[in-house]
């Protein structure tokens, strides 16, 4: 099998495919409040991370500059059929490295309280919850996450 972990933007055309099927997923999730969180999402980024096997794109995800030292993780998603492979392990992986070598210090995150595979993969990598911030504060739904390198 052939991996591969592309470096690329959010102009790429198979991020914006798996994009579109996390904000589909995302529907079943937050329902009624897909709206509010979609429009934080249709933004151009810079740092896009998308995993292939055989040429197949299975998952992607991103970050974007939060403040000089940190950077916000974006629109981290694994196509559900590939889950339990530790696909978003890599894909964080690489974000994480990637923003580190961007001299970033710290990333923070927002993720919905049910998605708990999310959850368990942001601990797993050590972020810390955090108050919610900016667009996220006092959304009930929302779980904000932080992790210094």
């Amino acid at each position: 099998m052939n991996h591969l972990l592309l470096r690329t933007t959010s102009e790429n055309e198979d991020f914006n495919h798996l994009t579109k099927l996390f904000d589909e997923y995302l529907v079943d999730i937050d329902g009624d409040e897909k709206d509010f969180f979609a429009k934080f999402n249709q933004i151009y980024i810079n740092n896009v991370v998308v995993y292939y096997v055989n040429q197949t794109p299975l998952g992607c995800g991103a970050f974007k500059e939060f403040d000089t030292e940190t950077v916000e993780l974006k629109r981290m998603f694994v196509l559900p059929e590939a889950r339990g492979k530790g696909i978003a392990s890599k894909i964080l992986t690489e974000l994480e490295n990637w923003a580190k070598e961007s001299n970033y210090k710290a990333c923070v995150l927002e993720t919905s309280q049910k998605l708990e595979n999310a959850i368990t993969l942001y601990r797993k990598f050590e972020y810390q919850d955090m108050p919610n911030y900016g667009q996220y504060v006092g959304v009930k739904t929302s779980m904000c996450m932080k992790k210094f390198f």
